[in-house]
This record gives structure tokens, C-alpha cells and sequence, in this order.
């Protein structure tokens, strides 16, 4: 299969399985909670965090089936990131994805509560009775999650991302924030894939590596995108780093050298991928997240 029809085969699975997640079958009074989420979760995105889960998994040989909760769980866990990190008191964004952002259509107090449920299913998602593994697989893989989602992960790095507004970063105080903003859950994508998978010790190593080197080149793209895209394409508004007085890639290295470190870290991750048989799919997806407009 062509790496744009997988793509695509591994997205409308991750959004079946996310539809299945995020049911409001049992709601009592609280549907508004539901379309909320649902506006959030089904607005479009490039699922790269599941995607990469599912095709880990695959990579080690394994059914993909059994990493499809924790696909979605963690494409969960990204979406309230994103419904936060809009707010008024973190990023006060208007637009996501070409859309008004959830605190905008839904308001600011229902804004938050969507994104507290969204971590909580998450968990719901990646512990449900019935996964077809054995229970320290299980809790290896939600462990992973909820580090990289945590005050060691995800959050801690939004922490130094706020303090650091309208201060000038080192090299490697940059690299600390987004290895644990950006990084952090792209490394517990990959990992949960291993894991569910039953990757060995030299496959966990080197997916730790592509995935490392995938999310600091993904997030300079971003970076840079902030500076050369266009809002239509970029389906958020462009320039809003400058904005925030944010430090990044761009404002510490130059446009220039932000290219060659996408081309050079894209590079590095597909040299990684030699642990694994058929890598043909993860090779083309580092190379069209290096050359993306959005």
C-alpha cells in the first residue's frame, strides 16, 4: 500500500475508535460535555501520535489491534492539550485548525471540563477490561502515557514555556522545554506502540531515537510555519509566537540553520528505523512531516 493510502487506512481507524471512546450513549443531562469533546477530537488534525502507535505495533510484527485503545487514548490526551493551551490564560488563541477555537464556541468554564474529560477517558480507554494483552503490558503502556502527559512530561514543559515568555533562552534550555512539550508525548506514542508490540531492548532504543529526533524536527517545522505560513494553511494563526514574546527555534538560530536541522534530524530518525524489518511507511512519514505546510 502507497504511504497516502495507509495514512489514510490508519486514520479512519484511529477516528472509528475514537468515535466508539467518546460515545455519549450513557449521558444523562451532560450531552453538552459530549459535543464539546467531540468538537475538539473531530476537527481534523494529522492523528500523528496514534499514527505512530499503530504502525510501532506494526513494525514489531504485532496485530494492531491491540494498540488501537491506546491510539486513541493518546490522540486524547494531544486534543486536551491543544483545548487548554488555547485558553485565555495560557495561549488565548481564537483559531485551531482553521476553526474557532472550544473556549470560543463553548465558552471558557466548559472549555476546561472538556479537556479534564478528555484525559480522564483517555485512561479509561487505555485501562478498559477486555484488551486482548496481559496486564503488565498494559500498565507499561499507560504508565508511558501518563509520564509523558505529566509534571515530567507534557506539562512541565508548558510550565517552562509560560515562565519563559519574553525571555531569551540557551540552546539547551530550548531543547529541555520542547523535549518535554512536544517530545514527550511523541516519545510515548512510539513507545506504547513497542510496547503493545513486543519490541526487544534494541527496538525500544532505537524507536526512542526516531521518535526523539521526529518531535524536535516536528516541532522547529512549527516554529518555522509561525514565521512562513499562511493562517489558511496553517489553520491557526500565524506570527502568534513574536506575539507572546515566545523564544524559539527561528528567533535563537535563524531561518536558515531551522532548515538544515529539520532536513539533518529527519535524516538521523530514519537512520534509526534499521532495528525494525518493513519501515517503509515510518521513513515517508519523517520525510512529509520535514516538507509539511501545516
Amino acid at each position: 500500500m502507497k504511504f497516502d493510502e495507509q495514512l489514510s487506512e490508519d486514520i479512519k481507524i484511529v477516528e472509528e475508535t475514537l468515535k466508539k471512546h467518546l460515545s455519549c450513549e450513557e449521558a444523562r443531562g451532560q450531552e453538552n460535555i459530549y459535543d464539546a469533546v467531540k468538537y475538539s477530537a473531530f476537527a481534523g488534525g494529522k492523528r500523528l501520535r496514534p499514527v505512530l502507535t499503530i504502525e510501532f505495533c506494526r513494525a514489531c510484527g504485532a496485530d494492531i489491534q491491540s494498540a488501537l485503545p491506546f491510539a486513541a487514548a493518546i490522540e486524547m490526551v494531544h486534543t486536551y492539550s491543544l483545548i487548554h493551551d488555547d485558553l485565555p490564560c495560557m495561549d488565548d488563541d481564537d483559531l485551531r485548525r482553521g476553526r474557532p477555537t472550544n473556549h470560543k464556541v463553548y465558552g471558557e468554564a466548559m472549555a476546561v471540563l472538556a479537556g479534564d474529560g478528555l484525559l480522564n477517558r483517555a485512561f479509561e480507554t487505555a485501562l478498559q477490561p477486555g484488551v486482548p494483552l496481559p496486564a503488565e503490558t498494559v500498565l507499561r503502556a499507560a504508565t508511558a502515557l501518563a509520564r509523558a502527559s505529566g509534571m515530567d512530561g507534557m506539562i512541565g514543559g508548558q510550565v517552562i514555556d509560560m515562565e519563559a515568555e519574553g525571555h531569551m533562552l540557551s540552546a539547551e534550555e530550548l531543547q529541555n522545554l520542547q523535549d518535554l512539550k512536544t517530545g514527550a508525548l511523541i516519545r510515548a506514542a512510539v513507545q506504547m506502540g513497542c510496547i503493545v508490540g513486543g519490541a526487544d531492548e534494541k527496538q525500544m532504543a532505537a524507536a526512542d531515537v526516531y521518535a526523539s529526533r521526529l518531535g524536535l524536527a516536528f516541532q522547529i517545522q512549527d516554529d518555522i510555519l509561525d514565521i512562513e505560513g499562511s493562517t489558511e494553511t496553517f489553520g491557526k494563526p500565524v506570527g502568534s509566537d513574536a506575539e507572546n514574546r515566545k523564544c524559539t527555534y527561528p528567533s535563537l538560530l535563524g531561518l536558515e540553520k531551522c532548515h538544515t536541522l529539520v532536513r539533518d534530524l529527519t535524516q538521523e530518525a530514519v537512520e534509526a528505523l534499521s532495528a525494525f524489518g518493513d519501515t517503509a511507511f515510518l521513513r515517508a512519514l519523517a520525510e512529509s512531516l520535514a516538507t509539511r505546510d501545516h
